[in-house]
């Protein structure tokens, strides 16, 4: 009896022993995997396309506007306030800050907003 149980289990298909850890990839892929890479992807557009005169965000909650750029070094210059000037590089600017007319834009070129 024992020996026909052992021969059912040893026919099993590797496709269905393998479908469980497939399907929980597959989970994690479209969970966290894909969403945070298109969040890096979105950021780092931001970070290339900055221009003088923006306002923005530092990662350390730093409010500044955009004085100047070093593509070469990477290097953003903020003015944080009147005369003085603090130097960040590209990557750690966290966002750039909206005006109500670019608000206005970005709402009305959203579809279903």
């Amino acid at each position: 009896m024992l020996a026909t149980l052992a021969q059912q289990t040893t026919n099993a298909n590797p496709f269905v022993t393998l479908l469980p850890l497939l399907l929980m990839f597959a989970v994690f892929y479209f969970l966290l995997i894909r969403p945070q890479s298109q969040r890096r992807r979105q950021q780092m557009q931001m970070q290339a396309e900055l221009e003088v005169g923006d306002d923005v965000v530092t990662t350390a909650g730093i409010y500044g506007t955009v004085t100047e750029i070093d593509e070469d070094y990477g290097i953003v210059t903020l003015e944080v306030a009147p005369d003085t000037e603090v130097r960040f590089t590209r990557a750690a600017i966290a966002q750039r800050l909206l005006d109500d007319e670019e608000l206005d834009e970005v709402e009305e070129a959203e579809p279903g907003s």
